[in-house]
């Protein structure tokens, strides 16, 4: 009798839809799904300028609603791939970076016309970018190194309203205050048998004599540059791609100072309008000077400085740790409401 009631009830429950179950997913059904083409998070965004519409290239890592990182490359002309030192911190944390290689720059296009070399228009080439993503107020923060800086900078005073948090990694605010701390501090700091090489080789306008190079690397770039004793790869490939015609029309062509159409940019006065969180990040072994950059934390309305004592205008790289876990705490205790992050050790 039981037997039968078993069997009864069974064949009654095979017979009912199976609505109630519901098979679990499975890898290969998930890329199984062709309703969309998925690039690994790689936007390529139109950009409309003065002189046609190009693409610019973009990729995100992680998903964050309220904590969305833009990186700006330096250079000008540099690539987005030496921020690669962010990777072995930031996905630990869930915070969203979003790779972006400005235009020009070698994964986004590149066009000839020297009148698209304007930090105005970079602006609001950054703009667009922001726009296409969906960045906003509230999760949108920027990260300018080094030229990217600059950029960061401008934009922050054009359309500051949309940033939650600023930050400004490897850069001084003037210019003409950069190049009396090249001349006066680092070439003094250098062989001055070394120096007066490299001065009559750009004289000469050998900028691109292996000899120039030869002086630079072992003298300057390995002091102030990257301290590490073998560069990263993701630093060579940046070097490699630079489009160094945008670099010498805007930033010139010597490594004692810059020249170009970025000689006489100076923003110290305009500090105080910056009103977001911001973050200034310098290297005691920097390119840039340490106390100016500490300076200008002190201008900005919610300035925090983080000094990497090991670092140098590459602090990403040769002080890994105290940048990424600094930046780290800022993005945290930003998106937590302290508009000031207070740094001793990160």
């Amino acid at each position: 009798m039981r037997r039968a009631l078993c069997f009864v009830l069974a064949s009654l429950f095979a017979a009912l839809p199976a609505v109630a179950q519901k098979a679990a997913p499975t890898l290969k059904a998930y890329f199984a799904d062709a309703s969309r083409i998925r690039e690994g998070g790689v936007k390529l965004i139109p950009i409309k300028t003065p002189k046609g519409e190009f693409k610019v290239w973009t990729k995100r890592f992680g998903h964050h609603p309220r904590i969305r990182l833009l990186l700006l490359h330096g250079g000008p002309g540099f690539t987005h791939e030496y921020f690669e030192a962010l990777e072995g911190y930031l996905p630990a944390e869930g915070i969203e970076f979003i790779y972006y290689d400005q235009l020009g720059s070698a994964f986004s296009d590149q066009p000839k016309d020297k009148d698209l070399w304007t930090t105005e228009r970079f602006v609001e080439e950054v703009e667009q970018v922001r726009v296409a993503l969906g960045l906003d107020k509230d999760n949108f923060y920027l990260l300018g190194h080094s030229w990217g800086g600059i950029l960061a900078v401008e934009y922050a005073l054009k359309y500051g309203a949309h940033l939650k948090g600023l930050v400004i990694s490897n850069m001084m605010m003037s210019i003409p205050d950069y190049n009396r701390y090249a001349e006066e501090v680092l070439a003094k700091g250098m062989d001055p048998a070394v120096v007066k090489e490299v001065k009559e080789l750009e004289a000469k306008g050998q900028y691109e004599s292996p000899r120039y190079m030869e002086l630079l690397i072992p003298h300057f770039y390995a002091k102030h540059l990257c301290r590490l004793s073998e560069w990263p790869d993701a630093f060579n490939r940046a070097a490699a791609r630079a489009n160094k015609e945008i670099y010498v029309l805007m930033q010139g062509p010597s490594e004692f100072g810059a020249s170009g159409r970025l000689e006489k940019w100076d923003r110290k006065a305009d500090l105080p309008k910056l009103t977001m969180p911001t973050l200034v990040i310098g290297g005691t072994h920097d390119t840039m000077d340490p106390a100016h950059m500490q300076w200008i934390a002190g201008q900005v309305k919610h300035g925090s400085f983080l000094l990497c004592p090991n670092g140098s205008h590459m602090a990403m790289w040769d002080d890994q740790a105290t940048y990424n876990l600094g930046l780290i705490r800022f993005l945290q205790e930003t998106d937590a409401g302290r508009k000031t992050v207070r740094f001793g050790k990160p």
